[in-house]
This record gives C-alpha cells, structure tokens and sequence, in this order.
C-alpha cells in the first residue's frame, strides 16, 4: 500500500520511519510512504502557501492553489483513486476498526494541514474524507499522520515480532473490543509488590480467565462504553456478566 503524505515539514517524519519495529514495515515498503511540499507548487519568489482570511481574523490559512496542484501531481504518479484524507477536528474520530481497514486498503493521499486551516474551496472540490484523532487540537496533521501509518504499519505481517500481538492488542475483535489486561515480567516481587500468583500458578485456563476478568474490570471502570457495545453485540457470557456484576 502507498500513502503520499503532504506536508510543509516532511523532515518531521524522517526519524518516526527510521526508528522502532515499525520501521520493518517502511523500509521493506509493505507501507510505501512518499513526501509532497506544496510549496515545492506555490507561485512567486517566497513560495506562499498561506494568506490572510477573508472576513478578517487571527491566524493564516492555507491557500487552495498550491494543494491543488501538490494532488495533480499525486495523482499523475499514483494514477489511480486512492482517497484524499484531511485531519481535521471535524473528522470521523479514529478507531481499531478504521485502522484495519486502512491496514487492508491500496493507501490513501493524508493533507497536513496548518496555520488557521485550508481554503473551504479546496476541501469541498478535492477531500474525499476527514479523520480526527480527538477532542484537542495540534499545529498540523502531521502527528495524526503518523498516528494513522504507525497503528497501520505494526498490522502488516512481518512487522511485529509475535505475529499474535496485536490481536490481544485493546480494541481489538479478538479481545471482543475490549480493554486490554494488566502485564507483569520479572522481578516476581518488585518493591514490595507481587506478580498475581495465577501468572505464576502455570495453568493456563486460570490464567486466561483472569486476564479475561481484568479486561472486563478494566473496561468497566475506563471505558464503560465499550463494554456496552460489547453487550449488545452479545459478546459477553454467563460468567463475564457474573464478574461485571460482582462490581456494583
């Protein structure tokens, strides 16, 4: 899969694609990821890729020409559909399940925005869709950027060095979308505290349905929303419910 990343500061990305096991992903390019510069297609002397807002205001906003032409050329190289995806607090909030749909897609083109924003005329004409990744806002998309490539890139095969790992991952189906559990590794006894002797008891099924019980503890408490959507799904048994009870 290809994603072309358009962004003022393409330097930003150069250590996120170097460093860490995703890493494997980028380099044997099972996540091909190329850099386009607006302003490497602005007008003029100084490159302008911003003015001032129409209407007054505080702030710069990004100008519609010199995108326009950055998607041109995308997609002249490209050649094909792939959908151009803007972060933007307005987005479709970013999940475990839009990832993996991500993770099985050809790409997509992600705009970096900055400054005050982009030219509504832009967005309208060539935007096929926006992503969110929160109720906050940051200086420009490129760390929603990376957020989207890095949860994507650890899903290809290969990457990780468990291929098993991200299905016991939090959000993930395998876990019923649940919360994922407490981990514990050695010493057994750090600073006066215990690994819970069922890690340590070697029988498996016990273990299992601790871990089970922590994840639905933990859901309950941190994301009682998930759980409800497990609910109705009909994802949790006779004995979950016995557990989740055992909390009131």
């Amino acid at each position: 899969m290809r994603f072309d990343v358009v962004t003022l500061f393409p330097e930003l990305f150069v250590p996120f694609l170097t460093v860490g096991v995703t890493r494997r992903a980028f380099e044997s390019r099972q996540v091909d990821v190329q850099f386009s510069n607006p302003r490497d297609f602005a007008a003029g002397n100084y490159r302008r890729v911003d003015d001032r807002p129409f209407g007054g205001g505080p702030g710069m906003v990004m100008m519609a020409e010199p995108l326009d032409k950055t998607i041109d050329q995308i997609r002249s190289v490209r050649q094909d559909n792939a959908p151009v995806v803007l972060f933007s607090p307005i987005g479709q909030r970013l999940d475990h399940a839009a990832v993996q749909r991500w993770s099985g897609s050809s790409g997509a083109i992600l705009l970096c925005g900055r400054y005050e924003g982009l030219d509504q005329r832009f967005i309208d004409r060539r935007v096929d869709a926006q992503i969110s990744l929160g109720d906050f806002v940051l200086s420009g998309g490129e760390i929603a950027a990376m957020a989207l490539l890095d949860a994507v890139a650890r899903l290809q095969p290969g990457v990780l060095s468990d291929p098993d790992s991200h299905q016991f991952d939090s959000f993930n189906p395998s876990l019923d979308g649940l919360l994922d559990c407490p981990h514990y590794t050695r010493p057994e006894e750090w600073q006066g505290q215990q690994v819970p002797a069922v890690l340590l008891s070697g029988h498996h099924e016990n273990i299992e349905r601790w871990r089970r019980d922590q994840r639905l503890r933990l859901t309950a408490l941190h994301r009682p929303d998930l759980l409800d959507a497990a609910r109705k799904a009909g994802q949790l048994g006779p004995a979950d419910e016995a557990v989740l009870s055992g909390l009131r």
